[in-house]
């Protein structure tokens, strides 16, 4: 009887560890995340000036941009305390949606002005941009699935009823931005 209740405690701390480092991994894979979120939030301020000096009779969108980058730092800035609550996560997704979605608005306006485009900072801050939601996506991609294996560790039978008892609760994956840089597909030169 003795051997067995040791076994059961041997099994439920090994459960437990085992739930509190993939808890720990879901924290350190959303801080890649937010590193590649912040670069990107402080370039686009950047990407705002330059663009200004042109675009002066669009506003309406440099203000969209400025207001969408805003409410993602403060979404990004609220996960950053609790990383596995699923509502932060979802406002998060939410606002990083509508950060791309005016992202994407600037650069179809970009693009109706060649004098624009043919400035060499926007080209290379553009470039910069591209290259950190590609970042941003890879850092997003590991983030889901470290959660994958945290809810499914989680989620098994019998470790679920450890999981209930100690308070590990489903964490949620970061939705998809949709963003241009994401969806354009990869070129190969040859």
């Amino acid at each position: 009887m003795t051997a067995i209740l040791v076994l059961l405690f041997l099994w439920a701390a090994g459960a437990y560890n085992r739930l509190v480092r993939l808890r720990n991994e879901i924290a350190n894979a959303f801080a890649m995340i937010d590193v590649q979120l912040k670069r990107r939030h402080d370039l686009i301020p950047n990407l705002v000036e330059v663009a200004r000096k042109y675009l002066e009779h669009e506003r309406e969108t440099l203000e969209r941009v400025t207001a969408a980058r805003a409410q993602a730092m403060a979404a990004c800035d609220m996960v950053r305390s609790k990383p596995l609550d699923a509502s932060r996560i979802q406002s998060l997704s939410m606002a990083e949606g509508s950060l791309a979605s005016a992202l994407g608005r600037f650069q179809a306006v970009v693009e109706s002005y060649p004098e624009l485009q043919a400035d060499g900072h926007l080209r290379e801050l553009n470039e910069e941009l591209r290259h950190t939601e590609n970042k941003v996506a890879f850092a997003r991609q590991f983030f889901n699935d470290v959660t994958l294996n945290y809810n499914n560790a989680a989620q098994q039978f019998p470790t679920n009823a450890l999981a209930g008892a100690f308070g590990f609760r489903a964490a949620a994956m970061l939705a998809s931005t949709s963003s241009e840089a994401e969806r354009e597909p990869i070129r190969v030169q040859l």
